[in-house]
């Protein structure tokens, strides 16, 4: 698509802001708590501008290497989110650049993004991913031991826990979105009654173009929308 045809995004931006007010309202929630993260997979830097024009900040990308083209092609002031899996051969050239780690699952990724951090004096924020649906092909913890987990890592030097995320379930419908929706809420509910100084645990990550109001519903702090916001 030539930079003309992406026309369609400031008017898709306000589309989005509407409903997401509306799914805020619904539950009796400030819609000033909700930030949606654009997704730009698969659109080139000029999607990126026609949202930047229309007054969005915060985008995200799947990969590290396309995110990377991006963010040295668009203003300074965007903040950057990596909402993909991340390799761990990747994680050098992750480090510093996302003001957001959405996506991590492992403790063999968690270990590789401390040390790494820790030679580089770079504290990279992360949130756990937590596969709600328990569909195998998703990546993300287990639910029953993503609470231990999470708790494991205060204190450590080269990562910061800001919260927990995950993705409804493929063709579960609003129903099933909001099961694993409630069940990431009531997670994260338990971890923040700790009241644990050293895991903030402030972000909630649920919610992409095919169910972000049931996710405000739910509790959302962070939409991840793509779809809704580019596509023709």
């Amino acid at each position: 698509m030539s930079e003309g045809e992406w026309s369609h995004v400031p008017r898709r931006l306000a589309e989005l802001r509407e409903r997401v007010a509306a799914a805020a309202a619904r539950a009796g929630r400030d819609p000033a708590g909700v930030r949606v993260v654009a997704v730009c997979k698969t659109v080139p830097p000029a999607a990126v501008q026609a949202a930047y024009a229309a007054g969005h900040r915060e985008f995200g990308e799947n990969r590290v290497p396309e995110a990377l083209a991006k963010i040295d092609a668009v203003a300074a002031d965007v903040v950057w989110h990596l909402v993909g899996h991340l390799q761990t051969n990747k994680v050098n050239k992750a480090l510093g650049r996302f003001e957001l780690i959405h996506s991590l699952d492992s403790a063999h990724l968690a270990e590789r993004l401390d040390a790494k951090g820790r030679e580089r004096e770079i504290v990279t924020q992360v949130l756990v991913q937590v596969n709600c649906s328990g569909e195998p092909a998703k990546h993300g913890l287990d639910p029953a031991v993503a609470e231990d987990f999470v708790l494991s890592l205060r204190g450590w030097r080269g990562i910061l826990v800001r919260g927990l995320m995950t993705m409804g379930p493929l063709g579960g419908g609003e129903a099933g979105a909001r099961e694993s929706f409630r069940l990431l809420a009531s997670l994260h509910r338990r971890l923040r009654g700790r009241d644990l100084p050293e895991l903030p645990l402030d972000h909630l990550s649920m919610g992409m173009s095919g169910d972000y109001e049931v996710a405000v519903e739910e509790g959302a702090t962070l939409l991840r929308v793509g779809r809704a916001i580019f596509a023709p």
